[in-house]
């Protein structure tokens, strides 16, 4: 078994930072690490208002703690349909695999070279509109797994969600707001160096999965972004 101090597996500080993040945005609420393991432990999956009951929680808030871990992509949400007319509840479920709770998380830097060596071959302006493809179909998938209905969320909601999803992919991303505009503020890159020396590509694929996220939380008529961009180099930026 590799130790901790083997370079495979050891940890740099700013990847130390990010799991941390995304585990605490995740399980740093008492109660939504209760509700986790409630969730883990049903076989058929819940529903809010289960939660509610069993922790004596407003439904509201009980959805609120179920959201936060689809967002990491700790549980998965899937429409429970009726017999009878009405709009279909929602189940919540352990999402597949629990490798966001392995450690220390897997590195995107390999696969993140891989793709801009092969994006370079192309013209940029050819090479940055696959890759934002690619990030845009992600971020539906992503967004797929939180929430299967679409356009009911607000703007604000939605990139919250945005915010901890990529949060749980290694972006230790947080959502600020400035008067009307709103701003996902990453704090960590999984791409690594890769991102420093093919931007055009990979921050193309960050550009690409928000888009698609907030078009599958939000609705076909998402806000306008700006392209994700590093701000004075040590913060990669994201404007609403």
């Amino acid at each position: 078994m590799a130790s901790s101090s083997d370079p495979d597996t050891a940890l740099r500080p700013e990847e130390f930072a990010a799991a941390v993040a995304a585990v605490t945005t995740a399980f740093g609420d008492p109660t939504r690490r209760d509700i986790y393991l409630f969730v883990r432990g049903s076989a058929d999956g819940v529903r809010a208002a289960e939660v509610a009951d069993r922790f004596e929680l407003h439904p509201n808030v009980a959805r609120h703690h179920l959201e936060k871990l689809a967002s990491g992509g700790y549980v998965d949400v899937e429409l429970a349909r009726h017999s009878t007319a009405g709009r279909p509840s929602k189940r919540y479920r352990v999402a597949a695999t629990d490798t966001h709770l392995s450690f220390p998380p897997r590195r995107d830097d390999l696969l993140g070279t891989l793709l801009a060596r092969a994006l370079e071959r192309l013209p940029a302006d050819e090479a940055r509109v696959l890759a934002e493809q690619v990030g845009y179909e992600y971020g539906r998938q992503v967004a797929a797994r939180m929430e299967p209905a679409e356009g009911h969320r607000s703007v604000k909601a939605a990139v919250a969600s945005v915010a901890d999803a990529l949060t749980a992919h290694g972006f230790a991303a947080h959502a600020e707001a400035h008067g009307n505009q709103l701003t996902l503020v990453s704090e960590h890159c999984p791409f690594g160096d890769a991102a420093q020396r093919w931007p055009h590509v990979l921050c193309a694929v960050d550009t690409g999965m928000v888009r698609g996220m907030l078009e599958g939380l939000y609705g076909a008529t998402h806000p306008q972004l700006t392209e994700s961009r590093p701000d004075g180099g040590e913060h990669c930026v994201t404007r609403v």
